[in-house]
């Protein structure tokens, strides 16, 4: 922005910026990783299963929440729901490759693989993942003052408060999903389907407010099957 770079440089910085967590991880493992390498740390994180209802889950779980939002929108609006849809900046192809090149694969080693076991061994599973979740949200603050149209007043708060909602939420779906098989692949592939939305979207506050309420009962609904099918069994 200084320089005044042109959008795909600013986009690849942002992309850069997003792998810091992995890159802080890796540049303290030795102090953090518990006696493990990260060859180790990473088999681990990878290690388990991969199965076709848990992938569907991770897809659809964001994939349907943000349709529905931008549906509701769109109804609210009285606009079509194609025009909620806007041609992105880049080709589409550039966009999915930007898209998944940032945080769901930068970000994810950091706050799912390293983060969320250490908080829910530290604090149970609810109390340690909406923490992880905190965290998580508020290291994105950056961008709620350099990325975004809402600069004051309420819009800002909503835009604010969205955020804080709605990545914790996701976080928790993730959580829920990964105790199931812990393996980062379902994390990426929410994160990403989450991500790539946005850029194609064309909303104003209105949507903000309606995602948060769609993420927080998707999120509750994921806890409370987390609950029925834990039934029997030690919970925390």
């Amino acid at each position: 922005m200084v320089f005044h770079a042109s959008p795909l440089v600013m986009r690849i910085l942002s992309n850069l910026c997003a792998w810091s967590p992995t890159i802080v991880l890796f540049v303290g493992f030795k102090k953090w990783g518990q006696g493990k390498t990260i060859k180790e740390f990473l088999i681990e994180v990878f290690s388990g299963k991969i199965k076709m209802c848990l992938i569907l889950t991770s897809i659809l779980s964001t994939g349907l929440a943000f349709l529905l939002s931008a549906y509701v929108f769109s109804c609210i609006k009285g606009y079509s729901f194609a025009s909620v849809f806007q041609k992105g900046s880049y080709p589409i192809i550039v966009s999915i490759l930007l898209s998944f090149l940032s945080g769901p694969t930068g970000e994810e080693c950091g706050w799912r693989g390293f983060l969320r076991p250490v908080f829910e061994k530290q604090y149970g599973f609810l109390k340690g993942n909406v923490l992880t979740g905190l965290v998580w949200t508020f290291w994105h603050t950056i961008l709620w003052v350099v990325d975004n149209d809402y600069t004051s007043g309420i819009e800002l708060f909503i835009y604010v408060l969205s955020n804080v909602v709605v990545i914790t939420a996701i976080h928790i779906i993730m959580a829920v999903i990964m105790e199931k098989e812990n393996n980062l692949i379902y994390a990426i592939l929410v994160h990403f389907f989450f991500n790539l939305p946005y850029c194609f979207l064309k909303v104003d506050i209105l949507f903000y407010s309606i995602i948060m309420v769609v993420y927080t009962l998707e999120a509750i609904g994921f806890l409370l099957y987390r609950k029925h099918s834990t039934t029997g069994k030690p919970m925390n």
